[in-house]
């Protein structure tokens, strides 16, 4: 992917007005309080790259669902302010009604209050856009779970902007998206999980045609054990996709790729933490079964493949793994990914609780920050932010 990063322009941003679209879209309790701050941790980067390079340093994000025009407390960034400032080490004032005008001096820091209570934000108004694109020098995206979203602070202002870039954040996830799926290491491994086929059959259906194994868990892998033939009890499935499902394993197979099939799972009668859980052969799964994890043979398999494999692409547990009973697969597949040699992206908040939960958080090439955005781009979408960019980059 072509694109200008900011960090190549830092000897060019002395003086200059930098505006910055990051991602302060934090948790708040019902008193306002932050609940876990990574996203302004992680936006710190590009602030401060900006500061040291003695630009004027405007920086803006959304927070929560807004309605436009019409400013309640509880949406403002007062909350981000003063996270970042306790962060920084320096006051954050909070600028409101910033739209026609923005008083900030080189080596100063401004943050803008939420982008989206401004008229025209999310339908990418023109207007709005040449406005927000008059107030700086630089553009800097760096705001990657918005990359999906064509809005005036993460498209419009980039097509007016004098000079329009990627942040590091947001560059980074360009360069590991870039590199799994535009010029993979092979083997070229896909995981995608979920409850339902519905919401990632179009990922599935892109995904047949790039991937040399597609690993499907969770409710997904019933309905493809469906396809094949196989009982699942009274799992989690959806018997109206199973032409889908067959269609994804001939377009496959068609390639000399599969879909590996569970050769045996771990099922309950109920779904509890507490359920008793038994391993069965995948064709001897009962009438009175609920399929909630991958058995140690399938997940031995699977292990094996992910050792093997290039490149890794990762999204969704196999199990419900929240459950320890039902834990094992989703663990046998993460310690397999964070032994293996090849490159691995992650994405998902399901997958990074995964993540977490076993603590492979450095042995995972790349950590996906966005959650949409990231299915999107498995889709084989181009996101909207990184076509502007690259548009721009282009002259």
């Amino acid at each position: 992917m072509n694109f200008t990063r900011f960090s190549d322009l830092l000897t060019q941003a002395r003086g200059q007005r930098v505006f910055i679209r990051a991602d302060l879209n934090v948790p708040q309790d019902d008193q306002g309080r932050i609940t876990e701050d990574t996203r302004i941790r992680a936006s710190l980067a590009c602030i401060k790259m900006a500061l040291d390079a003695g630009a004027a340093v405007m920086v803006t994000s959304h927070l929560g669902r807004p309605t436009e025009g019409e400013f309640k407390p509880e949406d403002s960034l007062a909350p981000v302010a003063q996270r970042m400032s306790e962060l920084l080490g320096r006051p954050v004032p909070l600028v409101s009604d910033w739209v026609d005008g923005v008083s900030v001096k080189p080596g100063e820091l401004v943050l803008l209050e939420n982008c989206r209570i401004n008229k025209g934000e999310k339908k990418n108004s023109e207007e709005l856009s040449r406005k927000l694109a008059a107030l700086c020098d630089i553009f800097v995206h760096d705001a990657f779970g918005t990359a999906h979203r064509a809005e005036a602070t993460t498209y419009g202002i980039a097509q007016f902007a004098p000079v329009a870039c990627a942040g590091p954040l947001l560059a980074a996830e360009m360069d590991a998206i870039s590199k799994a799926l535009s010029a993979p290491k092979r083997p070229l491994v896909a995981i995608v999980a979920g409850s339902k086929v519905s919401t990632k059959l179009t990922i599935l259906q892109s995904l047949a045609d790039k991937v040399d194994q597609l690993i499907v868990g969770g409710g997904i892998a019933n309905t493809f054990m469906l396809a094949a033939g196989l009982p699942i009890g009274k799992s989690l499935a959806e018997a109206d996709l199973l032409e889908q499902a067959k269609a994804v394993i001939a377009a496959m197979k068609s390639r000399g790729a599969e879909v590996p099939i569970p050769t045996d799972v771990v099922v309950a009668k109920r779904f509890a933490a507490d359920a008793p859980a038994t391993v069965k052969k995948a064709s001897e799964v009962e009438d009175d079964d609920l399929i909630l994890d991958i058995g140690p043979e399938t997940t031995a398999r699977l292990a094996a493949q992910l050792m093997a494999a290039g490149t890794i692409v990762w999204n969704g547990p196999v199990g419900v793994f929240e459950f320890d009973a039902f834990a094992q697969g989703t663990e046998g597949i993460a310690r397999a990914i964070a032994k293996s040699s090849a490159f691995s992206i992650a994405g998902g908040g399901d997958t990074l609780a995964a993540i977490a939960k076993y603590g492979i958080e450095k042995d995972v090439g790349y950590i996906s920050t966005g959650g949409g955005a990231f299915l999107e781009v498995l889709e084989g979408k181009t996101l909207p932010a990184f076509e502007i960019l690259q548009k721009r980059a282009a002259g």
